[in-house]
């Protein structure tokens, strides 16, 4: 029998909670609220003691997957485990109850955290100034593709178009878009790198930038980033780096020295902080000098000072992003994650992600078809098609994964790989959490070989079988009632 839901569970006169005495001045509350917006009834809610709510949430938190309860292979996404010396920095009270109106003077300690934040990513990056704003990698991307507008209207013209490869994530096109610029989609080559050749023929003084991710959605390694930069560059246009897949270049390459202009940064991927649920996020950018004067307003414009300010820009800049300075609890945990491992550890980090991936990859790369068999940085891709032979496709294979209680990972993109898996398995996870994934993949595509409409039912031992998701996503039900 399955546990009583929490409506279920609710009995009239039961109180959970007691509510201090009010002290707002007993007035009516029709003068203190609208009457239209008044209740007429009490709500439909069900009356239930702390220990029925609290028996309720723990029980959901089991049945929840995260990263801390298992393995989290979520290509392209970087769900890696997150410190929880992270956690105890960024709820120290004198971080956690701060203002974003507060005076300058009365929060200096986390001024200089912001500074030398920017300081440190800019260095990783090879890039001159950085800005904290943007408050995800979405934003993030927005804030580039602004800033290139920005400089070519410096220089009189705008320009028309933004150039994206075939594998880039679907954010790309979108900032672009609604940056006001044109998409064109090059292809990529058999290699899954970009195409020279087509890039060349779509090249033009029309162009205002090209947005390559670097390694890119492949787990590939773009080596022609240097001719690449020189095609770009020769136009008049500018270089952009989408910095999703930046935890596998830490203190490897710095993309600035690689010819990027323009680079954001995920702190809630690359920097540990927590990813997933919708936030929170935060996608600061960094650039080249040239590009300084159009940072938003207002930067924090030092590295080592006495005294901490936000500094506003001149008129060249493309203005405030969001309502304050940025998404501030994430600042702190990238910059705990980077002070506490240094440049030797973030290389590290960088180089146990790449051993990782590789590692997993041929493990696997027998029984599933790999599109791309040269070396991969932090994640690869599967293709589903031998399996889809027997009539399995790659979503009967991820829903499978979810009962050896693990996350499936990334499927059906990038869209240049036909029924994709995409497996990123981080630098966090130990040889063992990887042998004990590949053996589970493994299994699985014997099932599908002998006997694939098990994989067609999966997953069978979750809380919720296989929903309909046509239909789920037409009829949805967020409403709760006593039925």
């Amino acid at each position: 029998m399955s546990e009583p839901l929490l409506f279920e569970m609710g009995s009239p006169g039961r109180r959970g909670f007691s509510l201090p005495v009010c002290d707002v001045p007993d007035k009516p509350l029709e003068k203190m609220v609208p009457p239209a917006t008044l209740r007429t009834a009490p709500a439909n809610l069900p009356e239930l003691s702390e220990l029925d709510v609290i028996r309720h949430y723990i029980h959901l938190s089991v049945q929840n997957h995260h990263v801390d309860k298992g393995f989290y292979p979520l290509g392209s996404c970087t769900m890696k485990y997150n410190p929880k010396i992270n956690e105890a920095m960024a709820r120290i009270p004198g971080f956690a109850q701060l203002h974003p109106m507060q005076k300058s003077g009365t929060v200096q300690g986390a001024l200089k955290l912001m500074a030398e934040l920017s300081c440190y990513l800019g260095r990783i990056a090879g890039l001159d100034a950085v800005t904290l704003q943007p408050a995800a990698g979405a934003h993030g991307e927005m804030t580039g593709i602004k800033l290139m507008r920005a400089f070519h209207e410096s220089k009189g013209n705008p320009r028309k178009t933004i150039i994206l490869p075939d594998s880039a994530h679907g954010t790309n096109p979108a900032s672009a878009t609604i940056s006001g610029y044109e998409t064109i989609q090059i292809r990529s080559s058999e290699n899954g790198l970009v195409d020279l050749d087509d890039l060349k023929k779509n090249m033009n003084t029309d162009v205002a930038g090209f947005m390559l991710t670097n390694p890119n959605t492949l787990g590939l390694f773009e080596s022609q980033v240097l001719q690449i930069a020189d095609i770009v560059h020769e136009a008049g246009a500018l270089l952009y780096m989408d910095g999703a897949n930046l935890n596998a270049l830490l203190g490897i390459v710095r993309p600035g020295d690689t010819g990027f202009d323009i680079v954001h940064f995920n702190l809630h991927k690359t920097f540990s902080s927590p990813h997933g649920g919708g936030g929170p996020g935060s996608g600061p950018v960094g650039v080249k000098d040239f590009l300084k004067p159009f940072l938003p307003s207002p930067i924090l414009d030092v590295c080592d000072s006495d005294r901490f300010d936000f500094q506003w820009q001149p008129g060249q800049s493309i203005g405030k992003l969001q309502t304050f300075w940025g998404n501030f609890g994430i600042m702190i945990r990238a910059y705990v994650y980077i002070r506490m491992l240094g440049a030797s550890g973030l290389k590290e980090v960088s180089r146990n992600a790449i051993l990782n991936a590789n590692y997993l990859m041929r493990k696997l790369q027998g029984r599933f078809l790999l599109p791309h068999t040269q070396h991969h940085m932090h994640e690869f891709v599967l293709s589903g098609d031998l399996q889809k032979e027997s009539g399995v496709k790659t979503l009967d294979m991820a829903k499978r994964l979810l009962d050896f209680g693990i996350h499936a990972p990334t499927v059906y993109f990038p869209l240049i790989v036909h029924e994709a898996m995409m497996i990123e398995p981080t630098e966090t996870e130990s040889q063992e959490s990887l042998d004990h994934f590949a053996d589970i993949m493994l299994q699985i595509a014997d099932e599908a070989e002998k006997n694939p409409g098990l994989l067609k039912e999966a997953p069978c031992s979750t809380p919720v079988s296989r929903l309909d998701e046509v239909q789920a996503a037409r009829v949805l039900d967020v409403n709760y009632y006593n039925k």
